[in-house]
């Protein structure tokens, strides 16, 4: 038919008509896997391969692992591999896996809301000893993370942690993790209300359980109910903040889709007040809510902050009443800002009870499993029979009589374990880095410890509140864009134009206290070498232009490129 006035699509071109693939909803009956985890997941529970880890892998070693188990499903029980030694970081995005693939394992302690006993702590310094080459790293989830683990040798490290009320069951993977909580949870004299129950609940009701054990991605929770927000709520897929609601009394205020890697997003309040007895099912109504409506297309989009970003509070709220709870959530008030810049539980601080709780700061997480043992002996020489994690890599130990705590703190301090830190060592905090981790770009933990020292000598009268925490790749593991000081490792060109281990910098970011992320000036990029001479300098024009009780975050926000160079 020819173009005519009265026919004009007759000469246009035909628009192709195409369906949207969807992303991947159960709840919008896309069940067809999407992509190759998504696939793995559909033909076998991640859960499932326990038993070929006890009956086959450890029997036959690591030549015998199926792919799919290897890097997918044992991650569901806490086992990842970890790099081979002596490849450097501009071959992290060359590689295929199985090239960085060392045949040693990292295995990650699940230990929810930070809590252990010294014979827990005890266990998992043997393990470390035995198994683990004295490796331990306590992360900023409140875990303990192990490394140059053999597959035979797993069973065994399994019997001993379940006999003593550990596991590492869906450590890793996409499941529900670790959830972290308080680590004075029941025992702080300011304490609004204590998490501990709903945290045991969880577990015993949801972990292990295929109800959610396979979910688009990984999935974070924290609980807490201390007025100093010790468990970077802002940050995690769901967390419950303690409240005090002026008509119901003490519960906790509900938040939903916070997350950082590559696409940082701080969580939203829905607004909701929830009492104790009623966090596990509402808890279980958000997860579900991301299990059956979270994106499982693109790996880069299965977190349940994007979900939360594409519907908004309110419809979120509104779906997890209508189809999950089938009840309306009490409206309740948002959390008081915390009235102390540190939250980490660090120093000598006293309990509900009349004793004492010492906190005190390894460096940069890094521990062994000797000194794990050590800490176990101590904490009982002085009473204790309870020690705890934090969420930023520190570690507590409870229950200390008023005439034992100086004891204590200087027995720690023999051991390289202050109660009474620099702010450079209480703010450090750095992730796994190229050591152990596939994806890293850069050293981490030896940098961060080295940069710790440096700032001692130079600048030992600081005592600012501050945070440092080093990254070694862009997936933020150790929450640089949170941090006062955040350092995302890369490669970056030196003085004589060769490619060498540096960070770019973030600058800024805050929680709690007007949360927010850190600011990146244009080009600013600094070798590994350099970075103690950058930090000092920064430092220093931060002492020099500061206005009265200014924090850092606030100042950086403010100071010119020049300042911050």
């Amino acid at each position: 038919m020819a173009a005519t006035p009265q026919n004009p699509a007759a000469s246009a071109p035909r628009r192709k008509v195409s369906r949207h693939r969807g992303e991947g909803q159960w709840a919008m009956g896309h069940f067809t896997p999407l992509n190759g985890n998504e696939q793995f997941k559909k033909d076998d529970d991640g859960l499932n391969v326990r038993t070929r880890i006890e009956t086959i892998y450890s029997k036959r070693g690591f030549d015998s692992i199926d792919p799919n188990d290897l890097r997918g499903r044992m991650r569901w029980w806490g086992l990842y591999t970890q790099r081979k030694p002596g490849i450097d970081g501009g071959k992290t995005a060359i590689l295929e896996p199985e090239e960085l693939d060392d045949k040693y394992f990292m295995l990650r302690v699940r230990i929810d809301g930070g809590r252990l006993t010294t014979q827990q702590l005890r266990v998992i310094g043997e393990i470390s000893q035995e198994f683990a080459r004295g490796s331990a790293d306590v992360t900023d989830r409140q875990n303990i993370q192990l490394h140059w683990i053999r597959i035979e040798d797993v069973p065994e490290i399994w019997n001993r942690l379940e006999a003593v009320g550990l596991s590492t069951t869906e450590a890793c993977g996409d499941t529900p993790r670790v959830v972290i909580g308080s680590p004075v949870a029941g025992i702080a004299e300011d304490e609004i209300i204590d998490g501990s129950w709903a945290i045991d609940e969880i577990n015993r009701r949801f972990i292990g359980s295929k109800e959610f054990s396979n979910l688009p991605r990984k999935f974070k929770s924290a609980i807490s109910g201390s007025p100093l927000l010790d468990v970077v709520h802002e940050i995690n897929d769901i967390a419950f903040v303690g409240v005090e609601h002026p008509e119901h009394g003490p519960g906790f205020d509900l938040w939903v889709g916070g997350g950082l890697s590559t696409n940082p997003k701080i969580g939203v309040r829905l607004g909701a007040w929830v009492p104790l007895d009623e966090v596990p099912d509402v808890w279980a109504g958000v997860i579900g809510i991301f299990r059956d409506y979270g994106y499982r297309r693109l790996r880069t989009r299965a977190r349940l902050k994007f979900l939360v970003a594409d519907w908004g509070a309110e419809k979120f709220r509104q779906i997890l009443e209508d189809e999950y709870l089938e009840r309306k959530l009490v409206d309740g008030p948002a959390p008081a800002e915390p009235l102390q810049r540190w939250r980490d539980h660090v120093g000598v601080h006293r309990q509900q009870d009349g004793n004492f709780y010492v906190g005190f700061a390894p460096r940069v997480g890094r521990v062994d499993g000797t000194t794990l043992a050590k800490i176990a002996d101590l904490a009982e020489a002085h009473g204790s029979s309870r020690v705890r994690t934090t969420v930023e890599q520190k570690m507590i130990v409870l229950d200390v009589t008023e005439d034992q705590v100086d004891s204590l703190v200087e027995a720690l301090e023999a051991l390289d374990l202050t109660a009474r830190p620099s702010s450079f060592r209480r703010g450090t905090m750095a992730c796994t880095g190229i050591e152990y981790c596939k994806l890293a770009i850069v050293e981490t933990k030896a940098r961060g410890s080295a940069l710790i020292d440096e700032l001692e000598r130079r600048l030992p009268d600081f005592d600012e509140p501050l945070t440092i925490n080093l990254n070694g790749c862009p997936n933020a593991c150790a929450r640089i864009q949170v941090a006062d000081i955040g350092l995302k490792g890369q490669l970056v060109l030196d003085d004589q134009g060769e490619q060498v281990e540096g960070f770019q910098v973030h600058l800024g970011g805050a929680l709690g206290l007007e949360a927010g992320f850190g600011r990146k000036v244009r080009g600013l990029k600094v070798t590994s070498e350099e970075l103690p001479d950058y930090v000092e300098r920064v430092l220093r024009r931060f002492q020099a232009e500061r206005e009265d009780g200014e924090r850092f975050a606030a100042w950086a926000s403010r100071a010119s490129e020049e300042a911050l160079s």
